[in-house]
């Protein structure tokens, strides 16, 4: 294992293997603290934030974290970003960061969660911990009775619009409503998920988001729910203590 590792999710274990016995710590361990990041943060600011925490998990100075926030309107590039994927440059601001994938937009409406977990009190395992989130985010959506499903040749979590034209003969339309990437350091984890509440899904037309062409994206508000963050960060915190343990508000 690398001393600092970013993980593209291209390959994920079946969901009984990820969830037989959760993501559990071991016993003995401290619940998850439980943030929530009021109005926009920045982003340079949430990266700096979460590389000192995650070194004070490292070293047993401070507990595991979940960091959710929203942030103003800003391009992210992945470590697998093509640049032609960057169809307006100069539209928002834009980063590099050392999260795993390509270019995915944040911004506000939509709930970026951050989680700082140390796997090697978990499972030092990195596609089952992708894949956990994934199931994290399907249940969530499944409170809200919006199916999300996995997709073996596209990463995140998708919604079938039956509903829109098909994009190929034979091949219905499906949007993606949550992002997924993430890095890790000395077997803690960084960066998360990103799940669409009610972003202005326009501003997806700067980027092809996550490299993938030919579809869309949608929120819970687009898919007719009405939804504010509040309902959902509780639906995330009670789906996230299902999978990986109990959580404490910090």
């Amino acid at each position: 294992m690398a001393a600092d590792s970013s993980l593209e999710p291209t390959t994920r274990p079946d969901r009984d293997h990820v969830l037989s016995g959760g993501f559990f710590a071991k016993a003995g361990s401290p619940p998850v603290e439980w943030a929530i990041a009021e109005g926009l943060t920045p982003y340079e600011a949430a990266v700096t934030e979460m590389e000192e925490r995650v070194a004070a998990i490292a070293e047993g100075r401070a507990a595991e974290r979940v960091w959710l926030v929203e942030h103003p309107p800003l391009y992210t590039a992945g470590t697998s970003a093509d640049a032609a994927d960057l169809l307006q440059p100069d539209r928002f601001p834009v980063f590099s960061t050392g999260r795993g994938g390509e270019f995915t937009y944040h911004g506000p409406g939509q709930r970026v969660a951050y989680a700082m977990l140390d796997l090697t009190r978990r499972r030092q395992d990195l596609r089952a911990y992708v894949a956990a989130l994934e199931q994290w985010i399907i249940d969530s959506l499944w409170e809200h009775h919006v199916r999300g499903e996995r997709r073996e040749d596209r990463v995140g979590v998708w919604v079938r619009r039956p509903e829109k034209p098909e994009i190929a003969p034979g091949v219905g339309a499906e949007d993606k409503i949550a992002a997924i990437g993430i890095r890790v350091r000395k077997w803690v984890t960084f960066h998360g998920i990103a799940l669409n509440v009610e972003p202005d899904l326009s501003h997806f037309g700067g980027i092809v988001p996550c490299g993938i062409r030919g579809y869309g994206v949608t929120s819970l508000v687009d898919l007719g729910l009405p939804v504010v963050m509040t309902d959902v960060d509780v639906v995330l915190r009670r789906r996230f203590e299902a999978i990986f343990g109990p959580t404490v508000a910090a």
